[in-house]
């Protein structure tokens, strides 16, 4: 297992909690049985093939956390996962970060006794491979708490690679594919960023290099409407999540990879105005199925570039002229996109979220459903 935490991989880390004197040991395990009745409850953020919310969870979309409570002085989180680097925080503090875990797991020790929380977030994109998290287990029944109040608050986020993070932590435009992987953390992305900001549960349903009808460049695949139905991408486990809180808020950023790149011949498009009426009409009923399943929610369409405002700003103007009263657009630009392939950094991410967090602040009433 390759690890990438601020206090460097030797196996077995030991720092000191602050405000205590309590020593709190990591240690880097191999996978072990998890007796019965000490698997910690599961609160998910994000889509995972589980719907009952039980342990274990296989995961594909990026952005996908996993949190709960437990009584005493030990836990342990179990992976089953070749290709993501997770974080793992307890009590708000992240005490380690795991890159490709595998079939291990990771034991804190030395806490505290007392209650704590602890939560386990994916920062990376595993667009070809699937991965699974075995849950949080402690060494006593006696030691499992049930989940705490769920938020109020719920937001979605549905996009491309700027969505997801993309090399955000980078500091520089160009990037091998491991520097790439390496570099990408959706934890300082603008959805949870904005997020966090208000407590909210959230899910971000984003996959770099896919548009509204085209992807990047015009590379064959499904588009982001289509992938949108599945829980992981392989064209069969359709999402079935009934236990997740309908979002008041949901933020869609699709645009950029159908327009960023001129038509080329053998593309189903003639030309640019064939494309902006099939990205118009697509993009107008995918929002209508996400209204079906929203009713209340306030759906806020992004632009990122002035040159796709105006085919955005008609899909809202569309929406409204059939009747949807709760959709609105916004457009953010004047970014440094000094990160992997000329993409957002983190201090975009946060230009982002702060206007988010405006345009949702104008409008408070947005949390009660009006």
């Amino acid at each position: 297992m390759r690890h990438l935490g601020r206090l460097g991989w030797i196996g077995l880390t030991t720092l000191l909690m602050a405000g205590t004197a309590q020593a709190q040991k990591i240690e880097h395990i191999p996978a072990a049985s998890i007796p019965a009745g000490t698997q910690l409850p599961v609160r998910t953020g994000g889509r995972t093939t589980s719907p009952d919310g039980n342990p274990p969870f296989t995961h594909q979309w990026p952005g996908i956390y996993w949190e709960s409570r437990f009584r005493g002085t030990e836990v342990t989180v179990a992976f089953a996962d070749p290709v993501n680097i997770l974080h793992i925080s307890i009590d708000g503090k992240r005490v380690d970060t795991v890159a490709k875990p595998g079939n291990s797991d990771v034991r804190i020790s030395g806490l505290g006794d007392g209650i704590h929380e602890i939560r386990v977030e994916k920062a990376t994109e595993s667009q070809s491979d699937a991965a699974t998290f075995k849950g949080f287990y402690v060494p006593q029944q006696n030691d499992r708490l049930p989940l705490g109040i769920p938020p109020v608050y719920s937001m979605e986020f549905i996009g491309d690679s700027y969505t997801v993070g993309y090399g955000n932590t980078a500091g520089k435009r160009t990037c091998t594919p491991d520097e790439l992987w390496a570099s990408t953390d959706n934890t300082k992305a603008f959805g949870p960023l904005t997020a966090r900001h208000y407590g909210a549960m959230y899910q971000i349903n984003a996959f770099s290099g896919r548009g509204i009808v085209r992807n990047y460049n015009g590379f064959a695949g499904d588009s982001l409407p289509q992938l949108y139905a599945y829980t992981v991408f392989d064209g069969q486990t359709k999402y079935v999540k009934p236990d997740w809180l309908q979002p008041q808020i949901i933020v869609i950023a699709l645009g950029t990879n159908d327009f960023s790149t001129p038509v080329h011949s053998g593309e189903k498009w003639k030309n640019q105005d064939e494309l902006i009426a099939d990205y118009e009409a697509t993009y107008v009923a995918f929002v209508k199925s996400l209204r079906e399943k929203n009713p209340n929610a306030t759906i806020l369409l992004i632009s990122y570039d002035p040159a796709t405002s105006p085919q955005i700003s008609t899909v809202r103007d569309r929406l409204k002229a059939d009747g949807d009263g709760k959709v609105d657009f916004l457009e953010i630009t004047g970014f440094t996109k000094n990160a992997c392939d000329y993409h957002p950094d983190t201090d975009d991410d946060r230009k982002i979220s702060d206007a988010l967090i405006a345009f949702i602040d104008a409008h408070p009433g947005i949390w009660q459903g009006k």
